[in-house]
């Protein structure tokens, strides 16, 4: 499983002055924040009426993933980001209300493959056929609604405009909170996978995508796991990859053009490089351990070559002096050894680029 965070946006759909929507909101977050720290999950309060969005303005179909207007690229950023949600809707005439149904409709590939869950509120069905309404909707947009649902009989739980306490409609909420998280994980591949930058990967159901900061827990545990090796062959702990704590890896990330290779939200491997003038600087090539002796290492290095922009003559790269298998490795690609001084501590290595 991942080690990333859940980000999940908790939506208060009514735009009504007056509206409960708020008071409804604030109780599930009352509810479920100290259940949601223990599952690794962050909730982001976002309030509908708060987003300014008109009735759907743009000029391409939202499928197109082109956006003109700043409020759809905010939305778009904000959905994008997030790995589930929680719609606190009423019902409004049998239906979902306008504001909901107009934010779903203005992105497309943003919601797919991710978690939703309902509470609603209301009088006669206490809000369930609003959720019946938009389960119709969100599963055009692959939204995956869930089983579990709070439901919530005005007349029975309101008092004062706020919500009576009831720990058994708490421990409701923290089950949808519960089922929502084990959802969103298991969905991760096929978010991954549906990702605009990502590409089929070597092995059957993994993909290549670029690594950000977002990826930095991930990237921390590999490199522990691949430089343990290293560290033994060679006689030292002295390898900033079995160190660095999660910001330095962050700001790396930032800075250098890093490939990872995904499987079912697990980081299989991956490789940095950068620009230097006119060499291409590669490194941090790392495979998971259990996964040595398939070609990954092989693949991922032809792949960041083939990135090197075209002003770049050469490629530079090192490894520990004593890391023989890395060595066979980079000479059987065309690798050759350069001259080093007798206090190196590392083998530095260089293939040369089509002109």
């Amino acid at each position: 499983m991942s080690t990333k965070p859940l980000r999940v946006l908790v939506l208060t759909c009514s735009t009504r002055p007056g509206a409960l929507g708020p008071a409804v909101g604030r109780w599930l977050l009352d509810a479920i924040t100290a259940r949601a720290a223990q599952l690794g999950a962050e909730l982001v309060p976002v309030a509908l009426s708060d987003l300014d969005l008109p009735l759907l303005d743009e000029e391409e179909h939202p499928s197109s993933g082109v956006y003109h207007q700043e409020h759809t690229r905010r939305w778009s950023a904000m959905v994008d980001a997030a790995d589930g949600f929680i719609a606190v809707t009423p019902e409004y005439n049998y239906g979902m209300p306008a504001s909901l149904k107009n934010a779903l409709d203005y992105l497309g590939r943003e919601w797919a493959w991710k978690p939703i869950g309902f509470v609603s509120y209301g009088n006669t069905s206490a809000g369930t056929r609003s959720v019946q309404h938009a389960k119709q909707v969100v599963t055009t947009l692959r939204l995956v609604p869930l089983g579990a649902t709070v439901a919530i009989r005005l007349g029975d739980a309101v008092e004062d405009g706020r919500l009576r306490p009831d720990p058994a409609r708490d421990a409701i909420a923290t089950g949808l909170l519960d089922e929502l998280v084990r959802v969103a994980h298991a969905l991760r591949p096929m978010r991954d996978a549906a990702r605009p930058d990502a590409r089929p990967g070597p092995l059957p159901g993994s993909s290549l995508r670029p690594l950000t900061g977002d990826d930095a827990p991930e990237v921390t545990v590999l490199q522990r796991c691949c430089w343990v090796d290293e560290a033994i062959v060679n006689d030292t702990l002295d390898i900033p990859a079995l160190h660095e704590p999660l910001d330095e890896v962050r700001d790396w990330l930032a800075t250098w053009h890093t490939l990872g290779l995904w499987r079912d939200g697990r980081l299989l491997g991956m490789v940095r490089a950068r620009r230097d003038d006119t060499d291409w600087h590669v490194g941090r090539l790392a495979v998971a351990p259990d996964l040595r002796g398939h070609g990954l290492g092989r693949w991922l290095l032809r792949t960041i070559e083939a990135a090197a922009p075209p002003a770049c003559r050469r490629i530079l790269l090192f490894t520990g002096l004593k890391s023989l298998r890395n060595i066979d490795l980079y000479q059987s690609e065309g690798y050759r050894t350069l001259p080093s001084a007798p206090s190196d501590d590392v083998t530095r290595l260089a293939k040369d680029l089509p002109r």
